[in-house]
Order: C-alpha cells, then sequence, then structure tokens
C-alpha cells in the first residue's frame, strides 16, 4: 500500500469519526431536551463556569442559568436538574426558569418564548406567558415583603434546608 492510499485512508476514518460524533452529539442533544441552536453559555460543575450572569436592577435580581441557546435570534434558558424527572415539574423549579426567562427579557429587550428544564430522562419546555411572568412577580414581591418584616414563613425541614442559602434565617 502506498503513501497516497494510506493518507486516503487516514483522512477517511477521520471523516468517518467526525460524522460518527457529531451524530451522537445530536442525539443526545435531542434526548436532554437542548435546542438545536447555537450554545451562547453554560454554568454546570462538569464544564466551564459561565461567562454570562443576567442581572436586572429593576427587578433587582440577578441569575445564571446553566445553559442559555440563541435559537431564531431569541435566548432561550435552560435549567438542569440532577434529580429523577417528576410526571410533571416542580412549581419551585418552573419559577426559578421564570426567573432567568425574565431577566433575558429585562437585558435583551425581548422575552424568550420558553425555557427548559431537564430532569435526568425527561425534559419539560415552559412556554414563558403572561401569566407566568405575573405569578414570578407576585411571589418576588411576596418574598421581599416576608424578608423586610423578618417573618419567615414556616419550613419544612428536609434535605432541601442544607442547601438553601436562608437556612440560617429560616425558622424550619
Amino acid at each position: 500500500m502506498g503513501v497516497g492510499q494510506m493518507l486516503w485512508l487516514t483522512g477517511l476514518a477521520l471523516f468517518s469519526i467526525a460524522v460518527l460524533l457529531i451524530w451522537f452529539v445530536s442525539r443526545r442533544r435531542g434526548e436532554m431536551g437542548l435546542p438545536g441552536g447555537k450554545l451562547i453559555s453554560a454554568d454546570t460543575e462538569r464544564w466551564q463556569r459561565c461567562e454570562r450572569e443576567f442581572f436586572s436592577p429593576r427587578y433587582r435580581l440577578v441569575g445564571r442559568p446553566d445553559f442559555v441557546f440563541r435559537e431564531r435570534g431569541r435566548l432561550i434558558p435552560v435549567e438542569v436538574k440532577s434529580g429523577s424527572a417528576p410526571a410533571q415539574p416542580y412549581k419551585s423549579h418552573i419559577l426559578q426558569l421564570a426567573a432567568y426567562c425574565l431577566l433575558i427579557e429585562e437585558t435583551e429587550g425581548r422575552p424568550p418564548p420558553y425555557g427548559i428544564i431537564a430532569y435526568r430522562g425527561k425534559h419539560f419546555r415552559v412556554e414563558y406567558s403572561p401569566a407566568l411572568r405575573a405569578e414570578l412577580l407576585r411571589v418576588m414581591e411576596e418574598m421581599r415583603g416576608l424578608l423586610k418584616s423578618g417573618a419567615m414563613p414556616e419550613g419544612v425541614l428536609d434535605h432541601r434546608c442544607e442547601r438553601c442559602g436562608y437556612n440560617k434565617l429560616c425558622n424550619a
């Protein structure tokens, strides 16, 4: 076998590996429920820290989604949860995703049409509707009122309390 044939076979092998890798990544992305747009930023322990933190002075809110994709010119937040998938996403996870949508709306000047909550083995597309936005603003106002008054709600004392940023202030 000549040098030319070896180079040709090596090139063919590398091309085949690249095609398989692209196919695998695209399939995996679909299984996770991630949109097909361009990845803008990521904030996960396994990957490098997200470069983009979103901030809204108007709502005194700051946050960094796990992933942000650009799809047809719109930013789409993705929140990845490590636990098993529930039948429906938890309300707290929906509100967290809505907060990222609000932050994107404030910083980009237009709201994302939806966001994604990805659990292990299942994902949910959550529409960022005016009703969800209004609910988020109501809950944020309620939380600020509780913090201002010093009256904290009754805790549930479960495993979530250990990682909560307010566990030292809470009545749980």
